[in-house]
């Protein structure tokens, strides 16, 4: 039986998990934090758009496990909001422990608290993951999905400083890439300005700090949609954001508010002294980030050069997935055919069971997401 480790446990790292365990692999799934999802936590979007269609095509293909959780973890269905249509948004305070439940029951080891600093490398191929308590994790495919956030230095460099995210990483220490690690020089995106990295497109403010007003609206429709006065209006800001389709003038007019368990702000950040201008959230308090009044996450840092088998470059037996594999115009934008060849849907990477993946493992490339 292979043996596939996977480095990261957000969407990404445990849509890969698992399909290499349905395809009769051994997997463990490495995570430095003590939860998985990673940014999935913040997260709470599901089937607007293009990724109603990718999420039908992925379950006809047989990859319907993640997409059954977000189902029935779902606050509100078919809501619309700018730009986007027929949404549904997924409790973010719930579906960890679904996800983490449905890989115990199919068998998939998890190591939480397990930060990986160092691969062990022979003749191009990866022999083992070094973790910081000097574990080595050996396997014969690794499938790196860490993510293109951090380290908190980066934060700090190209951000606005740590704004202490869901990522923690004062806590659990910074990500580290594989990729770079084994010798592979990662690629970085930039933003408009020439300047590195871009933010992340969204905070969460704790629902109970606002007006039982907006707490109602909030839990009937799933959407609030409060105007911003026009002093105030800085379409500029929509530049440094992760996700295009968040950058219409509308999100520069208005405080978008969803309803995810927490309140989503659609903003990467805003300033908490005008944000308590707002009637109903004179008392809002940042949930994700702490800082959320002045800066978030930086991601599109640490991007793995690959094919379009996800195959990392000069690697016979390193695999990406997610954000690690390459610049998302937005992972809810319209799934046209250019980007579902690319597969740069967090989803799509690692969801088509029609390959045998035990045989394709052990001579990689892997064609297993045709």
């Amino acid at each position: 039986m292979a043996k596939v480790v996977v480095i990261g446990g957000g969407w990404a790292g445990v849509a890969a998990a698992i399909t290499a365990k349905k395809a009769g692999a051994e997997v463990t799934v490495i995570e430095r934090t003590d939860i998985l999802l990673g940014l999935g936590n913040v997260g709470g979007i599901m089937r607007n758009n293009g990724r109603y269609t990718a999420t039908e095509e992925c379950i006809l293909l047989g990859g319907k496990e993640l997409f059954n959780v977000t189902d029935k973890a779902s606050r509100h269905v078919n809501i619309d909001f700018p730009g986007h249509k027929h949404a549904s948004l997924y409790d973010v305070c719930k579906v960890e422990p679904m996800v983490r439940r449905l890989l115990i029951e199919m068998d998939i080891q998890i190591l939480l608290r397990s930060r990986a600093i160092d691969v062990d490398v022979v003749d191009n191929a990866i022999k083992g993951i070094v973790l910081q308590n000097g574990d080595v994790i050996e396997g014969d495919v690794f499938i790196e999905t860490t993510g293109s956030t951090g380290p908190m230095g980066n934060c700090l460099k190209y951000g606005n400083g740590c704004s202490m995210c869901i990522l923690r990483c004062p806590s659990f220490g910074p990500r580290v890439s594989i990729s770079q690690k084994a010798g592979v020089e990662d690629l970085v995106g930039k933003r408009k300005d020439g300047s590195y990295g871009a933010f992340s497109g969204s905070c969460k403010l704790n629902k109970d700090s606002l007006s039982q007003e907006i707490i109602d609206q909030l839990n009937k429709k799933g959407v609030v949609i409060l105007p911003v006065p026009k002093k105030d209006i800085n379409t500029k800001k929509l530049d440094m954001k992760v996700c295009q389709q968040y950058a219409l003038k509308e999100y520069a007019e208005n405080l978008i508010l969803l309803d995810t368990g927490h309140a989503k702000l659609m903003a990467p950040f805003y300033p908490l002294e005008k944000l308590r201008q707002f009637k109903g959230l004179e008392n809002a308090r940042y949930e994700d980030p702490y800082a959320g009044g002045v800066g978030n996450s930086i991601r599109y840092l640490s991007i793995a050069p690959r094919d379009n088998t996800m195959k990392v470059e000069k690697l016979d037996n390193l695999l990406c997935a997610g954000e690690k594999a390459g610049l998302f115009v937005g992972h809810t934008d319209e799934c046209n055919p250019k980007v579902r060849q690319l597969g740069l849907l967090d989803f799509i990477l690692f969801t088509s069971p029609q390959k045998n993946l035990y045989s394709t493992m052990i001579s990689i490339p892997c064609n297993f997401i045709n």
